[in-house]
């Protein structure tokens, strides 16, 4: 690396956590996402020195080649799901539209929400835990007025379950059609609970049955509001969180009672 290229320390560990964000979202597996991660840095240094004075943005052309990896590794892709990546990594709607075959005025408004979501990165952890704590307190007491005015007015929500249990097969948007389709899914019931927990590297939200971890939830935060939930519901994607969930503690045996001798 010459002088050149040097980058702040904090603004190259943000840029591999955005990376390695949509490639665990696209995959859900986060070996798999460091892998694609990897082989689109190793493309980037294949790449001669002036090649790679000539990207004007080093961070979008990563993400361009992360999301390439990973559709070509996924087994016959949608067309929402691969427009769902292509969004997020800020392609035109227009190439967005001829990429997926379906008509630009779909995706026109989604330029508005590419500023917020480059916004929600900036936002420091402290204020980021504080949102996301509050809107878990909001939730465990289904309290929709007070979860609505935790969320940025035009939040959207975005469901995973992999067609193997029910769950929105669209974005869900605006704060209060996004929040009452949280209260809905994480509502109080026996056995069942709601706790933050690092996703992602950021604090989100972890549902459990029982011990069972139900659903993974990640969080953007822009401006102290949620602006973003991506909700994994997809049972072969929480594997590796149901992995993790201890195993209950065994019952001490009871000892006998000695018969009188």
């Amino acid at each position: 690396m010459d002088q050149g290229d040097a980058v702040p320390l904090a603004e190259l560990w943000e840029e591999r956590r955005y990376l390695l964000d949509v490639a665990h979202w696209m995959l859900g597996d986060p070996g798999a996402a460091e892998n694609v991660v990897d082989e689109a840095y190793q493309r980037w240094y294949g790449l001669s020195g002036a090649a790679r004075r000539r990207v004007a943005v080093p961070r979008s052309w990563l993400a361009g080649t992360v999301g390439g990896i990973c559709l070509g590794r996924l087994a016959l892709p949608t067309a929402e799901r691969a427009a769902f990546v292509f969004r997020a990594l800020g392609a035109a709607p227009g190439t967005v539209a001829d990429i997926v075959g379906r008509t630009e005025p779909e995706f026109a408004a989604r330029a508005r929400q590419l500023l917020q979501w480059q916004r929600t990165r900036s936002t420091a952890p402290h204020q980021h835990d504080t949102v996301v704590r509050a809107v878990r307190r909001a939730c465990v007491t289904g309290d929709g007025d007070l979860l609505t005015s935790l969320l940025c007015p035009d939040a959207t929500a975005f469901f995973d379950g992999g067609g193997k249990i029910r769950a929105p097969t669209g974005p869900v948007h605006g704060s209060r059609p996004v929040a009452d389709n949280l209260l809905t899914l994480l509502a109080r019931r026996p056995h069942t609970t709601l706790t933050t927990h690092s996703v992602n590297g950021r604090t989100g939200l972890v549902a459990r049955y029982g011990s069972q971890v139900t659903a993974v939830i990640s969080v953007d935060v822009a401006n102290d509001r949620a602006a973003r939930f991506w909700v994994m519901l997809n049972p072969d994607k929480l594997r590796r969180w149901n992995r993790s969930v201890s195993a209950p503690i065994p019952r001490s045996p009871r000892r006998r009672r000695s018969s009188p001798g």
